[in-house]
């Protein structure tokens, strides 16, 4: 029965087991990670089990979305509980890393100041930590970590600002092709934006690893290096995440599986696309520049 058949009704797929699954991919790449933060020989191989895992769920489930799509099983409705759902994730992003910017405010505008003197706290400057200098970026008192070098906003970081950017734009100009109904600025656009998404992450690890190798910036080295990889290492998560979520658009505009009035796939992408370039111009401001 087509959509507009069936405007009245709600869509209601069939059971499936891919919650299920994609619980116990998370949970497998968990213990996976935790058992080789801590040393433990196994906990590789099961973190590799659990992306794998997760990496199935998400071909079968979007495969079985899209199936769904091209048979016009989907209302006005069901359209509207999709943008509702994108939205509240993109939500839910906001307040994930709005809790890691806090974490930084609070720790460089309040416990910095504490432990260095300031406050009501100050008290405990002389009983406990006599030498240490609330400047950041600090790796604490007892200087946890050794010397290191703090990151700063030019070179690689700005130059990864300009990919970025530029793949808003990018982005933007396949979205304004597939609503003209223009097939080559679709493909196009969404092939630049994939190339300036890998480029970031490409130029992110090598970053990384100069960060560990030359700098002597780890995630040991104090609250500075934990604070670091946390929030640039989010991101670059995203934005890997958002690249595979690209290809997987461009495969779909290749076979010509969007029109300028069905395209929703491609509009979540875009927004979460977006999201990320919001939060990258965040990182540079907070963690690179000040």
């Amino acid at each position: 029965m087509s959509a507009d058949q069936n405007s009245d009704h709600y869509f209601i797929p069939d059971p499936s087991p891919w919650p299920v699954i994609g619980m116990v991919s998370l949970l497998l790449a968990l213990i996976g990670t935790a058992l080789t933060m801590n040393g433990v020989g196994i906990g590789k191989y099961v973190t590799i089990a659990g992306l794998v895992l997760f990496a199935v769920l998400l071909f079968g489930w979007f495969s079985d979305v899209v199936r769904e799509n091209l048979s016009d099983c989907y209302n006005r409705q069901v359209d509207r509980s999709f943008r509702m759902g994108m939205m509240w994730f993109i939500a839910s992003e906001v307040f994930f890393f709005g809790a890691f910017f806090g974490s930084l405010f609070y720790i460089r505008n309040i416990a910095v100041p504490w432990l260095g003197g300031d406050g009501y706290l100050g008290v405990t400057q002389e009983l406990l930590y006599g030498e240490y200098q609330p400047v950041w970026p600090t790796h604490g008192p007892a200087e946890v970590g050794g010397d290191f070098a703090p990151m700063g906003p030019w070179g690689v970081p700005a130059i990864n600002t300009f990919l970025l950017l530029s793949s808003g734009a990018t982005i933007t100009w396949a979205h304004w092709g597939l609503k003209l109904n223009k097939q080559n600025h679709l493909v196009w656009g969404l092939i630049a934006t994939i190339v300036l998404g890998l480029l970031f992450a490409a130029l992110q690890a090598w970053e990384y690893g100069h960060a560990y190798n030359e700098l002597n910036l780890t995630l040991g080295t104090g609250i500075y290096g934990s604070t670091f990889y946390m929030l640039t290492g989010f991101h670059g998560f995203h934005v890997c995440m958002g690249a595979i979520m690209l290809m997987a658009i461009l495969g779909r505009s290749m076979k010509g599986h969007f029109s300028p009035h069905n395209h929703f796939a491609f509009e979540a992408v875009a927004w979460y696309w977006h999201f990320v370039d919001v939060v990258w111009l965040g990182l540079f401001i907070f963690v690179y520049w000040l």
